[in-house]
């Protein structure tokens, strides 16, 4: 009996943990959380020993309780196309050169003047763990552009170059028809992809890049030891968040993909892309375009000397960041990352807006009193 108690102790002290803390996806009750754990502790309960050799037991069958009572709870059901409390969201195929480019338009209620197009890292797709994102854009008053880049998720085409940058500059070009200012991020191979192209000439007034290595080469064995240290470096609290919107189960789901369907790898892809070439042509625009580096201290894929080099290449012109606790995979999730993106990019929008509006009354006074003048 008192083994019982104990265990319904534990469990009921987790699903209070986790109702305090905001995360639904870990609780498997709310109005009777509390209620719950005040009768646990009035029940015979066993000593400490026990009490601690219970606690795994008692996290896995809180686990499994919550992941059976909140089956329903589906993070990725917010990026489903639909009229929202906040926004509106569609699902179209954008007309480009080398084919539609399928993308999730969203658009705050109240409509926006300012946009920004999101492209995702290599073997993901345009909803990948993305909702946290757009909610912190949505809030912003910014719409947003998810897109597939060429060869990954429902896009018709394999992964090739220069089509992939050519995928990415038609969309942008879409978005500058429909709003007044642009902005741009890209994660990864996105960011590769997405520098290469406004490095071109496609047109944006910000620019944010995750990540980006400069160039990309391991070898199978590497490549199993970054897996492995990338696994352990996104176990940690940080990431408690992606279970305030969902379910245990729908949370490791939404890592499927379908993958990679290419004509050329991905680390001859990078070597094309050539991101030093593109950040150096960024470098000298003029006026400078607003761009904006976060990059992970505990990225197993862009080490420290890769991410000391796009720091050199970013000195003087753009806004460089490191997030010590951030690896690869967990910084495009990670909450600091995402606000500091997301503030980042309505001021520079807004500046962008501002300066337009300035540029626009400045060239109208002459061209009225001309007017006046010959009347």
């Amino acid at each position: 009996m008192r083994l019982l108690a104990t265990l319904f102790r534990l469990i009921t002290l987790y699903n209070t943990l986790a109702n305090l803390a905001g995360l639904r996806g870990l609780s498997w009750s709310e109005r009777l959380a509390i209620p719950l754990a005040a009768l646990s502790w009035h029940l015979p309960a066993a000593g400490w020993p026990v009490t601690i050799a219970l606690l795994i037991p008692a996290l896995i069958i809180q686990l499994g309780l919550a992941t059976l009572r909140r089956r329903d709870l589906n993070p990725r059901r917010q990026l489903q196309p639909g009229s929202y409390s906040d926004r509106y969201i569609s699902r179209l195929d954008l007309p480009a050169r080398h084919g539609p480019v399928p993308v999730l338009h969203i658009v705050p209620r109240g409509s926006a003047t300012a946009a920004v197009l999101v492209t995702h890292g290599s073997g993901c797709d345009k909803t990948f763990y993305a909702w946290r994102l757009v909610d912190a854009l949505v809030a912003r008053g910014l719409a947003v552009l998810l897109i597939d880049l060429d060869g990954h998720g429902e896009s018709p085409r394999p992964q090739s170059f220069p089509q992939m940058v050519d995928s990415v500059t038609d969309p942008l070009e879409w978005l500058q028809q429909r709003y007044q200012q642009i902005g741009a991020l890209g994660m990864s191979l996105g960011g590769a992809v997405l520098a290469r192209a406004i490095a071109n000439g496609a047109p944006v007034d910000a620019l944010a890049l995750w990540e980006v290595p400069p160039r990309l080469r391991l070898t199978a064995r590497e490549y199993r030891q970054v897996q492995i240290r990338e696994a352990l470096a996104i176990i940690q609290p940080r990431m408690l968040h992606l279970f305030r919107d969902g379910a245990i189960d729908h949370v490791i789901k939404a890592w499927q993909t379908s993958g990679i369907r290419a004509t050329i790898g991905t680390w001859d892809l990078f070597d094309a892309l050539d991101v030093p070439r593109s950040l150096r042509m960024l470098a000298h625009r003029q006026p400078p375009l607003p761009t904006l580096m976060v990059y992970a201290g505990r990225d197993a894929i862009v080490p420290p000397a890769a991410a000391a080099e796009i720091a050199a290449l970013a000195a003087d012109w753009a806004e460089y960041h490191l997030l010590p606790f951030a690896s690869h995979i967990s910084l495009p999730i990670d909450l600091a990352c995402i606000t500091l993106t997301a503030d980042w990019l309505r001021r520079q929008l807004t500046a962008a807006a501002a300066s337009k509006s300035h540029q626009s009354n400045h060239t109208l006074t002459p061209a009225t009193r001309s007017y006046k003048n010959h009347g």
